[in-house]
């Protein structure tokens, strides 16, 4: 199997300052630990260039993508939690572009491919926040869309943020099966993806969300992703499965309260790879957020074990669910909500 890699030194850029969560050398120390533990040796890697104006409108709007570049060229605020340092346009242009190269090369005989700086979710037509300024999953599919006459895409979201950008562009579209676990919106950021969310008029069963309670653990989690994703993705029968693989799940991260442990993300890659291989052959894994740096680069690690079924993965001691009961209650009510539309 031919698997691909984006990167690009710049990437180490997009950084919001060292008082922020979101600090920039993260692409550059997960390299270096997968060039370690010899991992890197199974991807071959290509240097990606900047999304163009043109891409980035494929999505946005005329007036936001001007606006980020002007505060770009100052520095300044996106939003009251998202700092636009100076030259952050070209940056986040760049790591779209990255998104949308890693795309490429599963039409040109690559079956996995990876962007370690991607799954900017929060982003939506006209406006963002959460550390995101362009929606490189959007841009993406978009640029596919056109390119290689796509008709079936399908998102598997599990950052531990609901990507609230992705499904405002998507909610009404049904050739993009967007799929989001994520903690309940009512106790983080962006406060969005109810369990009662599922589309909208024609495009109802084609948005699926499952919020997750604080202290959710790996056994529930594990348990709920193979309830609900294996059955929809195939009878979907997506042409290409956009992975957005953030570990900002684990027990260690500062910014949520979800309690996921290294072998969580082995486990989940390891599905999500079995997934496309046995539908599409086409799969791209957007890296996602984490704020937690170390803690972030070995969970990434297993994540690349999980894709190339690599044994020698990391292991911690699981923590036990807080509430498994309610986890089960919340599979159970997506299940009934999307009995019309999907088998299970």
């Amino acid at each position: 199997m031919k698997r691909a890699m984006v990167y690009h030194e710049d990437y180490n850029k997009y950084d919001l300052g060292t008082d922020h969560p979101l600090i920039g050398d993260k692409p550059r120390n997960t390299l270096s630990f997968l060039k370690e533990k010899s991992v890197l040796s199974n991807f071959q890697i290509f240097t990606p260039k900047q999304a163009t104006e043109s891409d980035l409108l494929r999505v946005h709007t005329p007036v936001y993508v001007n606006y980020v570049k002007k505060i770009s060229q100052t520095g300044g605020w996106l939003s009251e939690d998202t700092p636009a340092p100076k030259g952050i346009f070209e940056i986040a242009s760049l790591a779209t572009g990255g998104s949308m190269c890693a795309g490429e090369k599963l039409f040109e005989g690559y079956e996995v491919a990876v962007n370690p700086l991607g799954g900017f979710h929060h982003a939506s037509k006209d406006h963002s926040s959460g550390f995101c300024f362009f929606n490189d999953i959007a841009i993406t599919i978009e640029y596919l869309r056109q390119k290689y006459k796509l008709k079936r895409f399908m998102i598997i979201d599990l950052d531990v943020h609901h990507g609230n950008g992705t499904q405002d562009i998507y909610i009404d579209d049904r050739t993009v099966l967007n799929l989001s676990f994520h903690q309940d919106g009512r106790t983080l950021y962006p406060g969005t993806g109810s369990v009662e969310t599922i589309g909208r008029e024609e495009t109802v069963g084609y948005t699926v969300n499952l919020p997750f309670p604080p202290g959710t653990g790996g056994v529930s989690y594990l348990q709920a992703f193979e309830e609900i994703v294996p059955p929809i993705t195939k009878q979907f029968k997506p042409e290409i499965i956009l992975y957005q693989s953030g570990v900002d799940t684990h027990h260690a991260d500062p910014l949520a309260d979800l309690n996921l442990t290294y072998q969580t993300y082995y486990y989940l890659a390891k599905h999500v790879a079995e997934l496309s291989k046995e539908t599409c052959q086409k799969l791209l894994v957007l890296l996602g957020g984490g704020y937690n740096s170390m803690t972030c680069i070995k969970s990434y690690y297993n994540i690349f074990c999980g894709l190339l079924g690599k044994e020698d993965f990391l292991e911690e001691e699981e923590i036990p669910d807080a509430d498994p009961k309610e986890v089960q209650n919340d599979v159970q009510k997506l299940k009934q909500n999307l009995a019309e539309y999907w088998k299970f």
